[in-house]
């Protein structure tokens, strides 16, 4: 019968890092939320429930500024974010990992697939985001916007999901130290994209334009027509179910 713990990691400055981990076989699946999002989502918690039918081992997480975790949202970056979930995966978990990444978690996603290559063995992207604070961020923005955010170093930024979200200088910076779309990614294992073609805030485009990037070949692009940029509709996350269970052998494979 397979347990779950939950816990905070401290990232040595004092901001601890909340994360749940559910004991199971492997590889462990790895669910990396988007920007502002967290691990109680639908999508996260669905496939938390997937695992648990099937014995398979699975952790979540919160980047700082996110979720249960501490620290705040504005003082966060790709960088930041992406050195919070690879303090958790490497103190947290061991053996092989399945990642799944939503929106900015398929950017983190990658980077770390780029990181600890001999530990990743396939990669789910729901609605992946790479890239997205220059091109989807930064290239909207109107010159005032970007006057003021040099100026006083941040903006409010309209969101649909919530309150205001603050955007910083110092994410557009950082972003940009960590763009992945203007060359070949490297990367040679299995990779799936789900993306909406009704997502408002990513272009559908946007997976054909990764899948292009990635260099390995075992790369399959699942575009749902009606869908939007959550995909947390029941059929939605059943289409993720079905992806995770070939991905782990479960269809026969």
């Amino acid at each position: 019968m397979s347990g779950q713990t939950a816990g905070r990691l401290d990232r040595g400055d004092g901001i601890e890092l909340a994360w749940a981990a559910r004991a199971g076989r492997g590889p462990t699946l790895v669910f990396l939320p988007g920007f502002a999002s967290d691990m109680m989502g639908a999508k996260a918690t669905a496939l938390d429930a997937f695992c648990a039918s099937r014995g398979q081992a699975m952790l979540r997480l919160d980047y700082s500024g996110h979720g249960a975790s501490g620290g705040a949202f504005a003082d966060g970056t790709i960088g930041r974010w992406l050195a919070d979930a690879l303090a958790v995966i490497d103190t947290v978990s061991e053996g092989p990992l399945l990642l799944v990444g939503s929106s900015m978690g398929g950017w983190i996603g990658l980077h770390v697939a780029l990181l600890r290559p001999e530990r990743i063995v396939g990669l789910v992207g729901i609605a992946a985001a790479p890239d997205f604070t220059e091109t989807l961020m930064w290239d909207s923005m109107l010159p005032a916007e970007r006057a003021r955010l040099s100026e006083q170093g941040y903006i409010e930024a309209p969101s649909e999901y919530g309150p205001p979200l603050r955007i910083t200088r110092a994410l557009i910076q950082d972003g940009r130290r960590h763009l992945l779309l203007g060359g070949p990614i490297a990367l040679r294992l299995p990779v799936r994209l789900l993306q909406g073609q009704r997502d408002d805030d990513v272009p559908w485009e946007t997976a054909l334009r990764l899948a292009e990037r990635i260099e390995g070949e075992d790369v399959q692009v699942t575009l749902i027509k009606d869908g939007d940029h959550r995909l947390s509709r029941p059929e939605d996350l059943a289409l993720l179910s079905r992806t995770v269970a070939a991905l782990l052998g479960e269809d026969g494979a």
